[in-house]
């Protein structure tokens, strides 16, 4: 091929190329629309403030950007990812380390697109995926909160330790356009108000399917809403089971009636059980002070979804135990456990919660057990008073064999049909988590 002919044939093929690459540039680097585009902040209104501060806590900001000791919303708090550890940023109104100089379409643009000032694109460990299905009336009350009901704080932020080329952030342009949706939440007319609030606030603001969805290879939730099967179906995440919130009566809630669910999301108890894990910084930051009619809102909703009985298997029935003291675990349980948990495993409801049916007994996944029992439980704080009972951490008096045992036990016993647990798999969590600390993880918003 003479060079004018390859000059003339390398033309063609370079013209698309180089307007894909424009395509693509534009794409990843665009700003979302947002209706506040043209929208100026208003004079402070205290209602709105107000109104911003519980939206706040539905949406539960202040667990993952505070840290005990600091001031709110500073930032700072690690997150383990795939690739990489990263930090939850400064979110205060300080203006050389926070939002301070966000405008109302920049903090819409970040809470609901994902994208900071710039087109810096955000990790999806913030969860715009569902804070996506905020209300524009919302969006615009926490902005007044963040910006006139936070004080600023001079913290700065803490880059992430994700190498490069991972850390490079144009391909969640990529991801956003295939996993996240843009739309605010749209009320179903077949439905009534009740479980529309109840369905806005669990896949909005509460992202519950942040870690009770399962994901796909790209980490993405496999489903947003009720629509998809897998949706609030239970997720193994960060060494818990996070556990379906749909009607499995040994998985997920089945068995819990709707003033059960309100008071488990009110005092983090119920005659099933208490709030242990992730749940419980949830429930000591978010699910306490929410109002009445939104949880009995999200109690209706919740019980709409159906269970799955392939997935859920046979229905728990309870059994009496076996009295032999030869089983394996069984000695352990009767000397380390039934003080507390009952030798009939029944527990001494709404304080001591049961094992027989227990979902972490039921679960194919036998992360939750482990972890709790190696690591014990985080203080419950209801109305500001720390619960006097907690599980304890039992990594220095038992072995991986002893609590792989005892575990065993409890997941096969009293009608319970978990899958035994391997010491092996106590061996890996034990490396990779720490005890629950002792003191209460309760943060205060202002």
């Amino acid at each position: 091929m003479n060079n004018r002919r390859f000059a003339r044939t390398a033309g063609w093929l370079v013209l698309p190329c180089l307007v894909a690459a424009g395509l693509l540039t534009w794409y990843v680097t665009r700003q979302p629309a947002t209706p506040f585009a043209q929208e100026q902040a208003a004079s402070v209104d205290p209602a709105q403030v107000s109104r911003g501060e519980y939206v706040a806590r539905l949406s539960d900001c202040v667990a993952c950007h505070s840290l005990p000791g600091k001031a709110p919303f500073a930032g700072g708090l690690e997150m383990a990812t795939p690739l990489g550890a990263i930090h939850a940023t400064n979110i205060t109104p300080d203006r050389t380390h926070g939002i301070g100089t966000y405008s109302l379409a920049d903090f819409d643009r970040a809470v609901r697109h994902g994208v900071a000032p710039g087109g810096r694109r955000l990790y999806p460990a913030m969860p715009y995926p569902s804070y996506a299905k905020l209300s524009d009336d919302d969006i615009r009350a926490m902005y007044a909160f963040f910006m006139k009901g936070v004080q600023p704080a001079n913290e700065p932020n803490i880059p992430s330790d994700i190498p490069w080329p991972l850390n490079l952030r144009w391909p969640i342009a990529l991801w956003n356009g295939l996993f996240a949706p843009t739309a605010t939440y749209a009320a179903k007319p077949n439905q009534d108000a009740l479980w529309n609030r109840g369905a806005y606030i669990v896949q909005g603001p509460g992202h519950c399917g942040s870690c009770h969805t399962p994901r796909g290879l790209a980490f993405n939730e496999k489903a947003l809403d009720e629509s998809g099967k897998p949706f609030l179906a239970g997720a193994l995440l960060d060494g818990w089971y996070a556990p379906s919130l749909r009607q499995d009566p040994n998985t997920g809630l089945g068995r819990w009636s709707e003033p059960q669910i309100v008071q488990f999301l009110k005092t983090g108890r119920n005659a099933h059980a208490v709030v242990y894990g992730s749940m419980t910084e949830a429930f000591n930051n978010s699910t306490q002070f929410m109002e009445d009619a939104d949880l009995a809102a999200i109690a209706r909703y919740l019980k709409s979804l159906p269970g799955d009985p392939q997935r859920d298997g046979t229905p728990w029935q309870y059994a009496a135990a076996d009295t032999r003291q030869d089983i394996p675990g069984a000695h352990t349980y009767a000397t380390r456990c039934a003080s507390c948990h009952g030798l009939d495993g029944k527990g001494q409801p709404e304080w001591m919660p049961p094992l027989a049916g227990a979902t972490s007994a039921l679960a194919k996944e036998s992360a939750s057990a482990i972890n709790i029992t190696l690591n014990g439980s985080q203080r419950v704080v209801a109305a500001g008073v720390p619960d006097a009972y907690r599980m304890p951490a039992f990594r220095e008096q038992l072995s991986d064999e002893e609590i792989a045992q005892v575990l065993t036990y409890v997941r096969s016993t009293w009608g319970n049909h978990g899958d035994a647990v391997d010491a092996k798999a106590v061996s890996k969590l034990r490396g990779h988590t720490d005890p629950a600390s002792s003191s209460p993880i309760i943060l205060h918003m202002r």
